[in-house]
C-alpha cells in the first residue's frame, strides 16, 4: 500500500506574538489544503474576548460628548474597541470591568478594574482611551466582556438597555467587538529540498497575535478544531456497515412476528407485566434487547426468559438481541447491572 508523506513541523521564529513554522515534506496539492485550512480556522474560530458594549454614566447616545474630555464619544467607542483581553479561565463567558476617574487625568487601559481578575486580564494596559483636562472631570463606566470568535459589529438592536440613576438617564451602547486573538495568518508554499523531500512541497505558516494567546498556543488550537470537525467523517463506513446489519437482522424476522404485539405472545402476567414496565410493547422491541437486556429488568428472572424463550421458539424465532445492541455491550458496561430479578 502506497503511503503518503507524514511531514514535520518546526517552529523557526518564536516571538510573544508572532510565529513562523515550516512543515515539510508535504506530499503535492496538500500544502494548498493544510495552509488554507489552517488560516481560516486561525482568524475565525479560534475564541476571544472583547468589550461587547458599554454604559457611560449620563450618556444616552455615540454622538454625545463627555464633560471635561477631550474625545467625543464616538472617538472614546473607537479607542475601548482596541482594548484587547486575555482569558484566564477556560469557563469565562462573560464579565463586567469598571473604570471610575475623577479629575485631570490620561486615562488608559489598565486604570480599567476587572470585575472577577480569575476570569480575563488587560494586557495593552498602556493604550490611551481618553484625556481629562479639568479638575472636576468625573467619569464613570461599566463595560461588558464577553468571549466568542470572529468579528461582530455593533448591533443597534443591542442598544436598548435605559438605565436611570440619581446622576441622570444613561443607555447601553454596543461597539464592534473582535473577538478573534490572531490578527493575522499567512501562508506560503515553497519545493521542498533534495532528497526523500524531492518532488514534495514545503508548507511556511506564518502567525501574529494580538498577545492574548501564543501563536504555538494558537496553532495547537486551530489543529485541534480542525480534526474534530473532520472526526465525523472516519465513523461514516461503520456507521453504514452497522446500519446494513441491522436492516439484514431485521429481515431475517418474519414481518407479522415482528410487528406483534406483546399481548399476542400470551406470556404469564408476571412476565408481562415486567416487559411493559421495561417499555416492551411488541415482540421487535423484545428481539431487539435480547435476552441479556430483559434481564435488567425489575421481576424478570430465570423463569421470566425460559418462557419467553419457549413463546418465541414456537415462531421460529430466538432471542438473540438486535446488531446494535450486542455492540453496546461489546463496548463495555463495566458497571454491574446488580441482581438479575428473582426466581419467581
Amino acid at each position: 500500500m502506497v503511503q503518503l508523506a507524514l511531514p514535520k513541523i518546526e517552529c523557526t521564529i518564536y516571538q510573544d506574538n508572532y510565529g513562523r513554522f515550516v512543515v515539510e515534506p508535504v506530499e503535492k496539492g496538500f500544502g494548498v489544503i493544510l495552509g488554507n485550512s489552517i488560516r481560516r480556522v486561525l482568524l475565525s474560530s479560534l475564541p476571544g474576548a472583547a468589550i461587547s458594549s458599554v454604559l457611560i454614566e449620563g450618556i444616552t447616545q455615540e454622538f454625545d460628548t463627555v464633560p471635561s474630555m477631550k474625545e467625543d464619544v464616538l472617538e472614546f467607542l473607537f479607542n475601548i474597541r482596541d482594548i484587547r483581553i486575555k482569558i484566564l479561565s477556560k469557563s469565562a463567558e462573560a464579565g463586567k470591568m469598571k473604570l471610575k476617574i475623577k479629575g485631570r487625568k490620561e486615562v488608559r487601559a489598565g486604570d480599567i478594574e476587572s470585575g472577577n481578575p480569575l476570569d480575563f486580564e488587560i494586557v495593552n494596559r498602556d493604550l490611551i482611551l481618553a484625556t481629562l483636562d479639568s479638575p472636576e472631570a468625573n467619569l464613570d463606566i461599566e463595560f461588558n466582556v464577553r468571549v466568542d470568535k470572529g468579528y461582530q459589529p455593533a448591533s443597534t438592536g443591542d442598544n436598548v438597555g435605559i438605565i436611570v440613576t440619581s446622576e441622570g438617564t444613561s443607555k447601553e451602547m454596543s461597539i464592534d467587538a473582535i473577538y478573534s486573538p490572531v490578527t493575522r495568518a499567512n501562508y506560503t508554499i515553497e519545493s521542498s529540498g533534495p532528497g526523500q523531500g524531492a518532488g514534495k512541497e514545503k508548507l511556511v505558516l506564518e502567525i501574529w497575535t494580538d498577545n492574548t494567546i501564543d501563536p504555538i498556543e494558537a496553532l495547537s488550537e486551530s489543529i485541534r478544531i480542525i480534526i474534530e470537525q473532520f472526526n465525523c467523517f472516519t465513523g461514516l463506513a461503520k456507521t453504514i456497515a452497522a446500519k446494513e446489519e441491522v436492516e439484514a437482522w431485521q429481515k431475517s424476522i418474519p414481518a407479522d412476528v415482528y410487528n406483534m404485539p406483546l399481548e399476542k405472545l400470551n406470556l404469564s402476567t408476571h412476565t408481562y407485566n415486567s416487559l411493559r414496565r421495561g417499555g416492551i410493547t411488541m415482540t421487535g422491541q423484545l428481539l431487539e434487547k435480547g435476552l441479556e437486556g430483559l434481564m435488567s429488568f425489575g421481576g424478570f428472572g430465570v423463569k421470566s426468559r425460559e418462557e419467553v424463550e419457549a413463546v418465541l421458539k414456537e415462531f421460529g424465532v430466538e432471542v438473540t438481541g438486535a446488531p446494535v445492541e450486542k455492540e453496546k455491550k461489546k463496548k463495555g458496561r463495566s458497571k454491574s447491572n446488580g441482581p438479575e430479578g428473582d426466581n419467581e
